[in-house]
């Protein structure tokens, strides 16, 4: 009886792979076919009651996710507060620190929970360029048996606009934009996750030079590297990508949504924090977000040393919180 069982076994796994082999394997640009090909067994262990169709879109989302991260190499600077100019001009920046002391600056923010210049030092690691969409955050749902959100808005031709599949995701909390970059991760084979928030920062900074704004050269130029306002009309959040990415080829660290970083918030959590790679608090009641919204004015809160707390759940879904994900390694994906 137990020959029968392991016979039977392996034919269901014999079966199993060649059901993973049966469709071409999408294209890589960072990845080997031989770790594709590994990808999409993991896909078909983990997910092997979904349709083809559908694991096929999960392998898709998956390789693309990974060509999609971006190499941070890793860094010492100050994090926090360095200081800008009392009258400056956001279109026109001045290099820091536009030959003034230290104490004849103001400071970036009107918060204090960022005023505490700290050094530390990171460890390289990967971050996506883009925001996680909604097409990829919509899949990752119905692989795990969730309704779409919002599905009765999604059919009125006024709000389709909201919910178009590049969009950056929408989301209700924290811990399901945390879901999601672990089962990218238990997927991959790679150790994705949330961003920290210094690495955000970081990333944000241009590996951590004093840049005031997250975009192409430290300026707002709207319509180029920063969301254009339009008078008159209703202002939306954009599709990913949709102005020039910074230095480091990160698009929409500002302008667009709010996003989630893995730490948890305190107020005066860099007073203590640690010089090397630090994540956070241990625990708290709130999760810190990044990044600036389309409706806020940008002068006043486009800056790459903003830093929020936000309740790690919300009443519905916003299209103003969303996400990236990053891997946490700082060597070679194929290594």
């Amino acid at each position: 009886m137990n020959t029968q069982r392991i016979f039977i076994f392996l034919g269901l796994m014999l079966l199993l792979a060649c059901k993973s082999t049966a469709q071409p394997l999408p294209q890589s640009e960072k990845l080997s076919p031989a770790k594709v090909k590994e990808i999409a067994a993991r896909i078909d262990r983990r997910h092997g009651d979904l349709p083809s169709e559908m694991r096929r879109r999960i392998l898709e989302t998956v390789v693309r996710s990974i060509d999609n991260m971006v190499f941070i190499e890793g860094g010492e600077f100050e994090m926090g507060d360095f200081g800008i100019p009392c009258e400056y001009d956001p279109s026109n920046m001045c290099e820091w620190p536009c030959g003034l002391a230290p104490e004849e600056m103001c400071p970036i923010t009107m918060y204090t929970d960022d005023d505490h210049l700290h050094k530390v030092r990171l460890s390289s690691f990967y971050l996506s360029r883009y925001h996680t969409t909604l097409r990829d955050f919509d899949l990752f749902r119905t692989a795990h048996g969730k309704e779409l959100f919002d599905k009765e808005y999604r059919e009125r031709e006024d709000l389709k606009v909201h919910f178009l599949p590049n969009k950056p995701a929408h989301t209700k909390g924290w811990q399901e934009a945390k879901d999601y970059c672990l089962w990218l991760g238990e997927l991959s084979g790679y150790p994705v996750d949330l961003p920290t928030e210094a690495q955000w920062e970081y990333a944000a900074r241009n590996r951590g030079q004093y840049v005031w704004y997250p975009t192409d050269n430290g300026n707002i130029d709207f319509g180029r590297n920063y969301p254009r306002r339009q008078e008159n009309m209703n202002p939306i959040v954009s599709s990913i990508g949709s102005v020039s990415p910074n230095p480091l080829g990160l698009y929409d660290l500002v302008g667009n949504v709010n996003e989630w970083v893995n730490d948890w918030y305190a107020e005066d959590y860099y007073l203590v924090s640690p010089v090397d790679n630090p994540t956070g608090p241990e625990n708290g009641n709130k999760k810190v977000m990044r990044g600036t919204p389309f409706y806020e004015t940008p002068w006043m809160t486009a800056h790459s040393v903003l830093r929020r707390a936000e309740d790690l759940i919300k009443k519905d879904y916003y299209s103003t919180l969303s996400f990236r994900c990053a891997i946490q390694m700082d060597r070679p994906l194929e290594d």
